[in-house]
């Protein structure tokens, strides 16, 4: 009896207060940490599967729209209800031309240049008048070269279009 006596009024608190106590509460520590690092997971997981459903119908978008065989005349396609398959698009980003930015695409646009084969087709002249009437800040760039580069573009030569680019600074010779 006087053994328990002893170990009930000698209780070791240096024990408990200096091991025991630092573990519980680095284990809790420890448990708040991981289910933060589940929730973030989760939360990853979650934006990646709605990225991948975006960009797969960005995708089908994208691809290229095969004509219907039974709708060959474009006329009596339309007449039918059905809608003619688009060959090209409507709108080239011509930002792709070396020394145009997005204002002077915008700008072209509202002049009514949408393609690469219209800005290819335009006088350089023209190009410096659309320019000139908007103002000095635009009056600065040069436009000798981007019908040609239209050109290339339109024509598909992208890898000859992309070494003389490589020459050009800021599309200027």
């Amino acid at each position: 009896m006087e053994n328990l006596k002893c170990l009930f009024t000698n209780f070791p608190w240096d024990i408990l207060f200096f091991w025991l106590l630092p573990l519980l509460l680095l284990w809790w520590f420890m448990n708040r940490e991981v289910s933060k690092w589940k929730n973030k997971s989760t939360e990853m997981h979650n934006r990646i599967t709605f990225l991948e459903g975006e960009l797969e119908a960005c995708r089908k978008l994208k691809a290229p729209v095969v004509p219907d065989a039974s709708a060959t005349n474009v006329t009596t396609g339309i007449a039918a209800g059905i809608a003619p398959p688009l060959t090209q698009s409507a709108k080239d980003d011509l930002k792709i031309v070396e020394g145009i930015g997005p204002k002077i695409e915008g700008l072209f646009n509202k002049a009514g240049i949408y393609t690469f084969d219209e800005l290819a087709s335009t006088p350089v002249s023209r190009m410096k008048e659309i320019l000139e009437k908007e103002g000095s800040r635009f009056q600065i760039h040069d436009p000798g070269t981007w019908a040609e580069q239209a050109a290339l573009a339109r024509d598909g030569k992208w890898d000859e279009l992309k070494k003389w680019q490589d020459e050009l600074y800021k599309g200027r010779r």
